[in-house]
């Protein structure tokens, strides 16, 4: 597979998968990774690659397990996507790469890997953006009911929750994904030509079992795999993050988000939140690339 945009697709063997990246910029630079979410893929950060590039660093950016070129080793590996192993995917992606420590950024799913990476691998983590905040999960917090405004937000979860859901996402995957992208960022004016570089990417043969189990994993109603829960028992005590960090949000995000000042306090070491302005909504990278960039920069100067 070539990106039209960065060149061509790597293939890499780590953990229990063969991971599909870009690997860009200085082979010898400091490292950054950049984490992408649902739905979106590796292009969200098209911009931001050649920014950094050329401020002499190495970026990374890999699909997530479901997307794009990344697959299973093994037919009989639980397609699981709960929170720690989708961020454990990170770790083992940097020890295939023998990248030690790096900038880690990213937004919706990659956004909250990036928390898990730097709250619980911190010695992996020298700094973080993170689109949105503090993302980390709790089953036992999400099966709180929430005011009808909030869960209505939350339509598609709830959606995905009913073998309707699973069997419309499969049927109309790229119609839904476009809506989402619509609805996430409704000042943001992309092209079919940009949707349509995306949307490739979800037409890997596990991403509608991904990303249901995502959603359904989050609110109880699929299991995991046990071999996790000591990871998933140190997440649902909502560890405080050490690692210099830089939130952002966008003015427009349509998306769910939790307010700024909910989340502040989660972040121990130097810290510092800011709003991106001009109707920026949830595809933060992919619509203030400089903004973004500027973010990692900064973080990493700290």
């Amino acid at each position: 597979m070539t990106s039209s945009s960065f060149g061509p697709v790597k293939q890499v063997n780590a953990g229990l998968l063969d991971v599909g990246y870009v690997d860009a910029g200085l082979p010898n630079g400091p490292p950054v990774v950049l984490l992408h979410g649902w739905p979106y893929d590796i292009h969200s950060f098209e911009e931001v690659t050649p920014i950094l590039a050329s401020r002499g660093y190495r970026i990374v950016v890999p699909f997530t397990r479901g997307y794009g070129t990344t697959h299973f080793l093994s037919s009989a590996t639980m397609r699981n996507a709960q929170q720690s192993v989708v961020a454990k995917d990170v770790v083992d992606f940097m020890d295939a790469l023998k990248i030690q420590r790096a900038v880690i950024g990213g937004f919706d799913w990659g956004a909250r890997s990036a928390n898990i990476v730097a709250a619980l691998w911190p010695e992996r983590c020298k700094a973080m953006v993170s689109v949105s905040g503090y993302l980390l999960g709790s089953r036992r917090v999400n099966a709180l009911p929430l005011p009808p405004a909030a869960e209505y937000q939350w339509w598609y979860q709830f959606y995905f929750a009913t073998e309707r859901g699973r069997a419309g996402y499969e049927k109309y995957n790229h119609d839904f994904a476009k809506l989402i992208w619509r609805l996430a960022s409704p000042q943001w004016n992309f092209s079919d030509e940009t949707f349509e570089r995306s949307a490739a990417a979800f037409r890997n043969p596990d991403h509608v079992t991904i990303v249901i189990h995502s959603y359904r994993w989050r609110i109880g109603i699929a299991d995991g795999e046990p071999q996790y829960d000591a990871l998933e028992s140190r997440l649902a005590e909502a560890p405080n993050i050490t690692v210099p960090t830089i939130t952002l949000e966008g003015d427009a995000n349509g998306a769910p988000h939790p307010d700024a000042s909910a989340y502040a306090k989660k972040f121990s070491g130097k810290y510092e939140h800011r709003v991106v302005r001009g109707g920026v909504g949830h595809n933060l990278p992919q619509e203030a690339p400089e903004d973004f960039a500027k973010a990692i920069l900064d973080a990493d100067s700290w």
